[in-house]
């Protein structure tokens, strides 16, 4: 599946986080990991303490990448209304769910503060950036100076969540984009 010239670590770190995201901590052994990495059998120790080790250094990429991906639209042009739109209207696989959110649900990830820790901190981050968005578009007058920026971010952050949630459990995105535009609809910016 992967190019010889990708390091062994690469490889590991990286089938790790697409069997995560597929199957969840306890679903993704050792086995199926270097299988997925076509790497030798003691390839991970080499690379790794254990699978905990080497889910954590998946989790933390994957933290990184949604992150990094959040901020390139959060961040981008546009009025703050236009980005938090831009955010939830952006490419996803939604019926594929979100990697870092499905790890929220993963009694052995909650169970582990090291596993856990860069779940929240990612979720945290976007917390407060979307949060920052909405005071700022207070400020400009684009938001109702009566909305709290925290409780409008988590509605922003439980809606993508959600989103995906209904979207998996009728087998169409059609429920995430539903919620998408019930959203955009309550934060519409209120006329001049």
């Amino acid at each position: 599946m992967y190019s010889r010239r990708v390091s062994t670590s690469e490889r590991l770190i990286e089938s790790t986080r697409e069997l995560l995201w597929e199957r969840g901590y306890v679903g993704t052994s050792p086995k199926a990991i270097l299988e997925r990495a076509g790497a030798g059998q003691g390839s991970m120790y080499h690379h790794f303490k254990g699978k905990p080790d080497l889910a954590l250094a998946a989790i933390r990429r994957t933290a990184e990448e949604l992150r990094a991906t959040a901020a390139g639209v959060l961040d981008g042009p546009g009025t703050p209304y236009e980005r938090i739109e831009a955010y939830l209207r952006r490419e996803r696989d939604v019926l594929r769910g979100c990697p870092i959110g499905r790890l929220t649900m993963d009694p052995d990830v909650n169970a582990s503060a090291e596993l856990r820790a860069p779940v929240d901190e990612t979720l945290d981050w976007l917390r407060e950036r979307i949060a920052g968005i909405v005071e700022e578009g207070k400020e400009q007058g684009q938001f109702a100076p009566s909305l709290n920026g925290g409780e409008i971010a988590a509605a922003v952050v439980a809606t993508v969540q959600g989103g995906y949630v209904l979207a998996r459990a009728s087998g169409s995105p059609a429920a995430f984009d539903a919620g998408v535009r019930g959203l955009l609809s309550l934060l519409a910016p209120r006329p001049v």
